[in-house]
């Protein structure tokens, strides 16, 4: 028996609840398991490849352990209005009192619950939360969406690689390339390389919006073992299974330099191929990027042959010799939405090479694309 806020209990199942939903093979991981000791709440959920678990702030007044469908006990909290709720396990129910409401909830023992990872507190990181956010945001949007080659299906992490003292992530689905850095605060001191899936991912992102929105620090600590990658940040501490596999050598791909370099403002761009994209044969997205030296600009025009054409042009600082790429206009958005400068720049070698997208004057990010052969 234990009583709380109904605001700490909310955030603390916020956390957890989103990995427990639609286990029809093993029930049992759509609970939530709440576990009270004498120094506290745990409140934890596991989808078998995933573990989160937080602390929730509490007065314990008998000790045990239960878990009840997390969506349920979830929603029902979000419905409380009073500040004080209550919490006792009577046999096979949870009973949630809050000032004149009271409810019983069917839940289940924790004997049939899967035993969630430990920690490996091993290669052990500090980052920036805002920075590592950040950063699996520019690049998860390039992971492939298909797991025929598994290793391309999440993230490439590259603590301290060669050349650069910080964290490196990557991804691709080999149509295009998203890679960004970010500095290390502290860490150990040799290079570890992981593939992080794409859902462990996007949950990482969400863990740390919420936790950062309900006043969370600025640092975030990681650990990555052999088969391992474990998150620990304000009340609560993720752990995951990593992709096995080795990682494709990506940077092969990168050109070293461009026969045709333009610098051009992000906004107007944007408007340019929203407008193209209107025009294009569905599936192909195919919008067309003519470099005119000589009158400094960048025409962009797309045609298709059910909803006619577009073209129009756009001032730009351009250097080298005419160019022009046909691209998928999906995935340049896709990559000029992360970009954080008002100015991109934008390197062409040939309409069959891939072409390179980053920020103006920073080196922290890049988005490669490959052209669409005509």
């Amino acid at each position: 028996m234990f009583t709380c806020t109904r605001e700490n209990l909310e955030y603390s199942l916020s956390l957890v609840s989103s990995l427990a939903n639609k286990h029809t093979n093993l029930p049992i991981l759509n609970n939530v398991l709440i576990k009270a000791t004498e120094s506290g709440i745990e409140v934890s959920t596991t989808n078998l490849e995933i573990a989160v678990k937080t602390q929730l702030r509490a007065k314990v007044e008998s000790t045990g352990s239960f878990t009840v469908p997390a969506k349920t006990l979830t929603d029902y909290v979000r419905l409380l209005t009073n500040e004080q709720v209550e919490i006792n396990q009577k046999d096979n129910e949870l009973l949630v009192s809050c000032g004149n409401s009271s409810t019983k909830i069917k839940g289940s023992s924790d004997e049939d619950y899967p035993i969630l990872p430990e920690v490996e507190e091993i290669n052990s990181y500090v980052l920036q939360v805002e920075d590592f956010k950040n950063a699996i945001s520019k690049v998860i949007i390039a992971v492939a969406k298909n797991e025929i080659r598994p290793e391309l299906s999440g993230i490439y992490f590259s603590f301290l690689p060669e050349k650069y003292n910080g964290l490196v992530l990557a991804a691709t689905d080999s149509y295009r390339l998203s890679e960004a850095k970010i500095l290390i605060k502290q860490g150990e001191e040799k290079n570890i390389s992981c593939i992080v899936p794409a859902r462990v991912a996007y949950e990482i992102t969400r863990l740390l919006q919420t936790a950062k929105s309900h006043g969370g620090e600025d640092i975030v600590r990681v650990w990555v073992s052999e088969n391992q990658i474990a998150i620990r940040y304000d009340n609560f501490e993720m752990t995951s299974r990593l992709i096995e596999g080795k990682y494709p050598d990506y940077t092969q791909i990168i050109p070293a330099s461009f026969k045709t370099t333009a610098i051009f403002p992000l906004d107007i761009m944007v408007n340019k191929i929203k407008a193209a994209s209107l025009f294009t044969s569905t599936g192909v997205n195919a919008v067309s990027f003519d470099l005119n030296v000589a009158e400094k600009n960048i025409g962009v025009s797309s045609s298709s042959t059910q909803a006619g054409e577009h073209t129009s042009e756009i001032e730009a600082d351009i250097t080298g010799e005419e160019n022009s790429i046909l691209l998928n206009h999906s995935y340049v958005l896709d990559g000029l939405s992360h970009m954080e400068s008002d100015n991109i720049e934008f390197g062409v070698n040939s309409a069959d090479a891939p072409c390179i997208f980053r920020p103006q004057g920073k080196d922290n990010y890049l988005y490669i694309v490959m052209p669409i052969r005509q």
